[in-house]
């Protein structure tokens, strides 16, 4: 989602409300000439008086801000996780293959490393699905 400025934002829930800009200036006690520049972003409303205007749209003060929740901004790494679960699968079969046939591993090594293999690729259908 493409952030708004605050004149666009400001605009929206405007309209959204059915409210025309010399509505909206009465309710902040300013002129309509001050809501215009406020949404063509040529200036902002007074910080104090975010408060009221967000009580105006029946918004929090972050929701006008467009502030992300901290869960909204935390980046989704479970791609990552199910490929590196998958190439850890993948090292363990590897490995497996490649020492049997140096004769460099004992069967229960092997069963050792095929279990962690196995267990990582089988870890991966507990992650959520890709979303395209």
């Amino acid at each position: 989602m493409k952030k708004k400025t605050l004149g666009m934002m400001i605009s929206s829930l405007r309209k959204e409300n059915g409210m025309t800009q010399q509505d909206l200036a009465d309710r902040m006690g300013v002129t309509d000439k001050a809501v215009s520049k406020w949404e063509r972003d040529l200036s902002c409303p007074d910080v104090n008086s975010l408060p009221k205007l967000a009580e105006i749209f029946e918004v929090s003060v972050d929701e006008l801000m467009q502030v992300k929740q901290e869960a909204e901004t935390r980046k989704d790494y479970t791609p990552f996780i199910k490929l590196v679960l998958r190439g850890v699968a993948l090292a363990m079969g590897v490995s497996v293959t490649v020492l049997s046939i140096l004769n460099e591993l004992e069967v229960g090594s092997a069963l050792g490393m095929l279990g962690i293999g196995l267990a990582a690729l089988s870890a991966t259908a507990f992650l959520p699905e890709d979303e395209k």
